[in-house]
């Protein structure tokens, strides 16, 4: 769950969920990839003031819940998680370089949308941590039910 970060000059609680799909939509997040992104993450949360909220892979894309401080711009953050991840996992797994011709593992765009503290964080976070598991007209349908 989100919490208040508090600096010494302002208190925040900023909430995003954030999609970013691999290069050409292909899909590379095999169970061994999803480790190494997820574990990165968790190195980027010690670097950075980043949280990691969620991470949901589906095949060719990855849905993220994430919260940080307002001295980051959401462009700076979706930038350094992207660099970093990428360049971990084409280390720890050189044969997704092979399926992405061209050197980039993720897509130059990416989704961005904020996330209400007491409104919608809980259905994000349920979505964000279903990927994979269900179809996308079943997540709907079951977001729309609550």
């Amino acid at each position: 769950m989100s919490v208040k970060i508090h600096k010494s000059h302002n208190v925040s609680c900023l909430t995003y969920h954030i999609v970013m799909p691999a290069r050409y939509r292909r899909a590379v997040f095999t169970g061994e990839v999803d480790k190494t992104l997820k574990k990165t993450c968790l190195e980027i949360e010690k670097r950075f003031e980043i949280i990691f909220l969620e991470i949901g892979t589906d095949k060719d894309h990855v849905h993220m819940l994430i919260q940080t401080v307002p001295d980051y711009k959401i462009s700076e953050v979706v930038k350094k998680i992207k660099s970093i991840t990428a360049r971990e996992i084409f280390l720890h797994h050189p044969e997704v370089k092979t399926e992405l011709w061209g050197g980039k593992f993720w897509t130059s765009g990416y989704y961005v949308n904020t996330v209400g503290k007491y409104t919608s964080e809980t259905v994000i976070r349920e979505y964000v941590k279903n990927q994979g598991l269900q179809t996308e007209y079943e997540q709907l349908y079951l977001n729309l039910q609550q």
